[in-house]
């Protein structure tokens, strides 16, 4: 058996005596399942240990692994460096693992290091094991950074890592470090939302259940909302966990500060076939992404239409016959918003009508916002079924002399200065202020916080 076990673990500093001072003694259930589990790893005697960080060093569109034979870290940002210890890395994994990933054309590798020393997201689960009585001298170990990839990215990549310990036959422990919600409590550090409790209680039940399905399916909303740091980590774990038969125990969670802390212990077993999630998400993102499509307007239908013409073709699409009057006969600015896996992946537009009819405009500009958007790497023909799409429709653009006339779910903005022009749509997800809505459009423009603009407003009708 190459993979012995694994665990989702919290990383508060303030569990640590030398750093908590006494404030650790609230969160005691974290300490105690730390202590079990740490001692259960130790019973294992793994050859190599697993660590997924999300303070490890992170790329969007790329999986870090620490390189070089050693890394050393300590606590001193948390004032108690007298917390250090030094690990050895397993550098055959490591390039084996960068093998299998490029073959797979999965971004990983030791390129990139910014930062050697070991992050906190790592000290935490390292400094339990310690006092454990590992022999740090006898196990290597393997730091992972997470990204910003897709769930069935990171899945596919834990697979990976249990394939590197078959071939290899490693005998390894994967530790999948994460805090849950960082808004759980209006008095926290972070403040409160709704979707902070929420996402803790699913996550738990998910790992509780080792419902591997649910964790990878999870609502996009209520995870960026909440906060998180950890679900990234929990899926690589899944991943490194495919098809094998597993028990889990859920050990300890608690929210006393805030921030969502929990510990579910995942006991491997045989294979188990039924278990293969990377199959079964799969499927399940072709299904919503056909009943995305049954539900689309010909506004968003047009706007597919072009962008997977030309992601096909590397052409532009022709104008189709039979559209409705309200997109030929009409002549409007449009804006082409693409997401994915419930991230803005481009977003391309015009405050007027550049084209001779809206239908042309939406072609156009989801040719942009697919292909020139300065933020993205043009989209790809096997992204093509998990893009969704919005058109939004802008209406005529109106002077305001007061941010009073600005209502931030209402209306868009254009902000302006010399020439200098920046727009920000309404209603967007994490928006919810005037001055947050003019504070974005302005530096879109590259115009400074300090200075004078001229405002104008607008309404869109959003297609999606």
């Amino acid at each position: 058996m190459s993979i012995l076990g694994a665990v989702a673990v919290p990383h508060p500093p303030i569990i640590l005596p030398e750093v908590g001072r006494g404030e650790e003694q609230k969160i005691s259930a974290t300490t105690n399942a730390y202590k079990e589990i740490a001692r259960r790893i130790v019973e294992l005697e793994p050859e190599t240990i697993i660590i997924t960080s999300p303070h490890s060093v992170m790329y969007a569109d790329y999986f870090h692994i620490s390189p070089g034979a050693q890394a050393s870290g300590n606590m001193a940002q948390f004032r108690a460096p007298q917390v250090s210890l030094t690990i050895n890395y397993n550098t055959d994994f490591t390039k084996k693992l960068s093998t299998l990933a490029s073959a797979k054309n999965i971004p990983a590798g030791t390129l990139g290091e910014r930062n050697s020393a070991l992050d906190h997201g790592t000290m935490i689960p390292l400094r339990f094991l310690q006092l454990a009585g590992l022999n740090f001298d006898r196990v290597k170990f393997v730091r992972i950074g997470l990204s910003g990839m897709s769930n069935a990215v990171h899945y596919k990549f834990g697979q990976l890592i249990a394939k590197t310990a078959d071939e290899l036959g490693e005998k390894i422990f994967f530790i999948a470090s994460g805090d849950l919600s960082h808004k759980l409590k209006s008095d926290g550090p972070y403040g409160f939302v709704e979707e902070g409790p929420q996402f803790d209680s699913q996550v738990m039940e998910n790992l509780s259940d080792a419902n591997f399905l649910k964790l990878l399916t999870m609502d996009d909303k209520i995870c960026s909302r909440a906060a998180e740091c950890g679900l990234r980590s929990f899926w690589i774990m899944a991943g490194a966990l495919d098809k094998k038969s597993i028990r889990a125990e859920k050990l300890s969670y608690e929210g006393t500060f805030g921030v969502g802390y929990g510990v579910v212990y995942f006991n491997v077993g045989g294979a188990d076939p039924s278990r293969n999630f990377g199959e079964q998400l799969a499927k399940f993102k072709q299904y919503e992404a056909e009943k995305r499509k049954a539900k689309e307007d010909d506004f968003v239908k047009l706007a597919r239409y072009s962008l997977e013409t030309f992601v096909k073709t590397h052409k532009p699409a022709e104008l189709p016959e039979k559209l409705p009057a309200e997109l030929t006969s009409r002549r409007a600015g449009a804006f082409v918003s693409l997401h994915k896996d419930g991230n803005l992946r481009g977003c391309i537009g015009t405050i007027m009508a550049t084209q001779k009819s809206l239908a042309e405009e939406i072609l156009q500009n989801a040719i942009s916002a697919c292909s020139r958007d300065p933020r993205f790497e043009p989209v790809t023909l096997d992204e093509l079924d998990d893009i969704e799409y919005s058109v939004d429709v802008l209406g005529e653009p109106e002077r305001i002399f007061d941010v009073k006339d600005l209502d931030v779910k209402r209306y868009g903005v254009i902000v302006e200065n010399g020439g200098r022009r920046g727009l920000l749509l309404p209603d967007l997800e994490g928006i919810d202020t005037v001055s947050e809505q003019i504070a974005i459009a302005k530096r879109k423009a590259g115009i400074r916080a300090d200075e004078k603009i001229s405002l104008w407003r607008f309404e869109v009708i959003r297609h999606h």
